[in-house]
């Protein structure tokens, strides 16, 4: 015999007048290898049918399962109840739209973020379907594939004390996102044309370095690294545009 769980689970549908935000306890019986999402399931399947939260994969690859575990985002899935004492809180994450309990919105934020990021390729070729595929160095394809491994779960997006105080800062999720299509020999997009995209306050320099969005990252993709790389090469970008606009003054003085 396992141990007993109790697990408080945050209640609220905002679909429904009569409800309001409460913390409901529910106690479990842990069996081995237990994730959350196992006992999740259980609860609904065992106590209460009504218990909202989202899941898809349960191999922490698409990161429906997201929400704050005792204070800390995380995946469901990934998450194994022997790790974590006996008492345990869940909480939706927060910056997404509630959709009720555990379950949160988070496409309508991601969605945003492909828009304001320009998220694709950008290029002046034209697409030839027969054309052979283009070769590329197998580093920068692995730098690239690094950067893609992001599931979209919005940890990062939840740890983030600025995502948290301002709705406007993109997060380090919409980051990492430019940093891959800026290291991909493919777009033709210069360093210029990125900072009109992030190097504001919206951006790169809204970033308080506080890196809890790696601290989170169920993927554990490098984002100090490449926070640091965006800092630095928006940094030299803002500088030269100082320079040249003086240069242009003087010329036209």
């Amino acid at each position: 015999m396992g141990r007993l769980l109790k697990i408080n689970v945050f209640r609220y549908n905002p679909e429904d007048d009569k409800s309001f935000p409460h913390v409901q306890p529910f106690v479990l019986d842990e069996t081995e290898n237990m994730t959350l999402f196992i006992a999740l399931n259980r609860i609904r399947e065992e106590q209460d049918p009504s218990l909202q939260f989202d899941f898809c994969c349960r191999a922490a690859i698409c990161g429906a399962c997201a929400m704050v575990i005792n204070g800390r985002p995380g995946l469901a899935c990934k998450t194994k109840t022997k790790d974590l004492s006996d008492d345990i809180t869940l909480l939706p994450l927060p910056v997404f739209k509630l959709v009720g309990d555990l379950s949160v919105d988070t496409g309508v934020w991601f969605r945003e973020m492909y828009d304001k990021t320009e998220s694709w390729v950008h290029t002046s070729k034209r697409f030839d379907p027969a054309a052979i595929e283009e070769r590329m160095d197998n580093a920068v394809a692995e730098d690239i594939y690094e950067l893609e491994r992001c599931i979209e779960c919005g940890c990062c997006v939840s740890a983030c004390g600025t995502a948290r105080l301002r709705g406007d800062f993109m997060g380090a999720a919409a980051l990492n996102r430019i940093a891959r299509f800026l290291v991909d020999p493919r777009d033709e997009r210069t360093n210029a044309d990125y900072f009109e995209v992030i190097g504001n306050d919206e951006g790169i320099f809204g970033c308080m370095g506080l890196l809890a969005c790696e601290d989170v990252c169920p993927k554990n993709l490098p984002l100090q690294n490449q926070l640091g790389f965006l800092r630095r090469k928006m940094g030299i970008t803002a500088v030269k545009q100082i320079f040249s606009e003086q240069i242009f003054r003087r010329k036209r003085k």
